[in-house]
Formats: C-alpha cells, sequence, structure tokens
C-alpha cells in the first residue's frame, strides 16, 4: 500500500527534471540556417568561477513553487481517488479469515489481485501525466532563467559557470561565495513579477486521546477525581 501511496509525494524533491537540464542548452538552428559564429582568438586569463544548483533555482524560484502547488492541486482528487483504492484493498485483505472456504478464499485472492492490477495502473498512469504536465511546465521557467543566469554570469565578471545540480558533479567542494543560486533566483523573481505563493495551511492538529475513566473506589472513600475539562 505504501508504494502505491507515492503519488504526489514529491516533489522533491528528488524527481529527475530531464525537461529543466534540457532547458539549459537553447536547441541548435537547423544545418541549412545556420551561421558559423565569428572566429574569436583564445585569450589567456585569470578564471572567475561560479556555481548554481539549476535545478533548485527553477524549483524555489516563486513560478516554480506556484507551478508545483499548482499541479498538486489539480491532481488532489486523483491521490485521494488512489488512496480510497488501496484502502478497500487492504480492506479486502484483512477478509481473509482462516474460516473461509477454499473456493471462497480462492475467489476472494482473485479479486484483490485484479483490484491491485488496476491500483497500480491507475498510480503509473496518473503519475505519468502528473510528471508530464509539471516538467513541461517548469521547462518553460527554466529557460527564462537560463536565459537570465548567462547573462547575470557575464555581466559579473564570471569566466565559468558550473551546474552541479547534478549527484554526478566533478565539483568537490567549493566556497560558498561563488554559489549564485540564491542571487539567481531573488533576480528572477524581481524580473518575473511572480508572487510567491501562500504558505500551505497547518495540518489540523490531533484531537487528544479520550480520558482514561478513573478506577473505581470504594464506596466509603470520598471521590477526588475532578471531571474532565472541556
Amino acid at each position: 500500500m505504501n508504494r502505491n501511496l507515492t503519488l504526489l509525494t514529491a516533489l522533491g524533491a528528488g524527481l529527475a527534471l530531464a525537461s529543466i537540464a534540457a532547458a539549459q542548452t537553447p536547441a541548435a538552428p537547423p544545418a541549412s540556417t545556420a551561421v558559423p559564429p565569428p572566429a574569436i582568438a583564445p585569450v589567456a586569463m585569470d578564471a572567475k568561477i561560479a556555481l548554481v544548483n539549476f535545478e533548485q533555482v527553477v524549483l524555489a524560484s516563486n513560478e516554480g513553487q506556484v507551478i508545483t502547488a499548482n499541479t498538486q492541486k489539480k491532481y488532489e482528487p486523483k491521490r485521494a481517488e488512489i488512496e480510497k483504492q488501496a484502502a478497500e484493498v487492504e480492506a479486502m485483505k484483512k477478509g481473509l479469515t482462516p474460516t473461509m472456504t477454499d473456493e471462497a478464499r480462492a475467489a476472494q485472492l482473485r479479486a484483490i489481485d485484479a483490484k491491485e492490477k488496476r491500483l497500480n495502473a491507475d498510480v503509473e498512469e496518473a503519475q505519468t501525466e502528473y510528471n508530464n504536465e509539471w516538467q513541461a511546465a517548469l521547462g518553460v521557467v527554466a529557460q527564462k532563467i537560463a536565459t537570465m543566469m548567462k547573462k547575470y554570469a557575464a555581466d559579473s565578471g564570471f569566466t565559468i559557470l558550473l551546474d552541479v545540480s547534478s549527484q554526478q558533479s566533478n565539483v568537490l567542494w567549493a566556497n560558498s561565495q561563488t554559489d549564485i543560486s540564491q542571487a539567481i533566483v531573488d533576480l528572477y523573481n524581481k524580473q518575473s513579477g511572480v508572487a510567491a505563493p501562500p504558505p500551505p495551511a497547518p495540518a489540523p492538529a490531533a484531537k487528544p486521546a479520550a480520558p482514561r475513566p478513573a478506577a473505581p473506589k470504594p464506596a466509603t472513600t470520598p471521590s477526588t477525581t475532578k471531571p474532565p475539562s472541556n
């Protein structure tokens, strides 16, 4: 059941945003219309390196947060439906009792298997639809951020900009002052004009457990137990 309830949990957190990674490299024009760039003589210069966590920048931007929140809200009914189906499967499994006849048990197992297959198919379909829609929308934001980020790096005098989003990054250590991620988030938020989404509503507080009744006392002993306060 836990595997079936992974829908819309994530964000990620941890999902690979292929569309974001691709957004950093604009598509090359067709060969027939490509114009060779002017020759540039190499010049030795001192390297000024900047680091950026590109995926985190896209997700942390106000626009990225709004896209994530809106996509999750859109698929909330589907998530609730899947949770209901998963609960029904668990209830059917609990209904298997030792007193069942062999025929009844076999029929119940077949019903459980069929329902689980439908549930798994629904989970896979919903997850695919969610990821495709979410990543497509974030890809548009990534394109805009990539363009602005490169201009910011050039205007700031950096000669190299390294993306450390991937776990396979070759950067083992760097001075935190070389990380321009937050600066890019702040600048993009200012330029986009998109306000940050409102914080999610706090989860309802758990109801306190009902007070356990006091143990009965002999009739000759006056009770000192006070009624629970409402």
